[in-house]
């Protein structure tokens, strides 16, 4: 879907198609630098990763396993509440193993910061942490990223696996969502 089939509900783009492109390469390219030779197990932070784990891993060269965990901060709000769920545990064993989690955004950073916690009780050999994009002025929590795609402003955005309740994920690019949609008067 691109901006103009969504009408007014966006009211600015942040990022680009052509930009994420180039973003997820220029990560791809460090993710290869540094995990060549270790197999790493990529982890997709369900349901907003799908489109940048699919992507990011198809741009690697190097040979990866992937899994996938669905947790919440959210649920239809726009903002974290700050207690995370896990909706679906990993199938697969971390002991071990190099972790790379891939996230479609770091805002708050509770969850991320949550998932880092977790993962290291569960044995990890390694944990990195791969985000297309970040808001800095968000951050309530300090959390490293290791592969990042691009630093945003602190506004709602969706598209490209990002959603407002369930809606706007398929959308090409990234964009700041008119606050009429959410609103109580919507």
């Amino acid at each position: 879907m691109d901006f103009e089939d969504a009408g007014s509900d966006i009211v600015s783009v942040v990022v680009t198609a052509e930009q994420i492109a180039e973003g997820l390469a220029r990560m791809a390219r460090e993710i290869e630098a540094d995990l060549s030779g270790k197999r790493p197990l990529m982890v997709g932070v369900l349901k907003g990763a799908v489109m940048v784990m699919a992507d990011l891993a198809r741009e690697l060269t190097i040979d990866v396993e992937m899994d996938w965990m669905a947790v919440s901060s959210y649920g239809r709000s726009t903002k974290s509440s700050g207690v995370v769920r896990i909706l679906k545990d990993l199938d697969s064993s971390l002991e071990g193993r190099h972790v790379l989690i891939v996230e479609d955004i770091v805002d708050s950073g509770v969850t991320l910061s949550w998932l880092l916690e977790n993962f290291a009780s569960r044995g990890a050999a390694s944990i990195r942490v791969a985000s297309l994009l970040r808001k800095p002025d968000a951050m309530s929590v300090d959390v490293p990223i290791d592969y990042l795609g691009f630093d945003i402003p602190n506004e709602f955005v969706v598209g490209y696996g990002l959603d407002f309740a369930e809606r706007y994920r398929n959308l090409k690019g990234v964009g700041v969502l008119n606050p009429s949609v959410y609103s109580d008067g919507a």
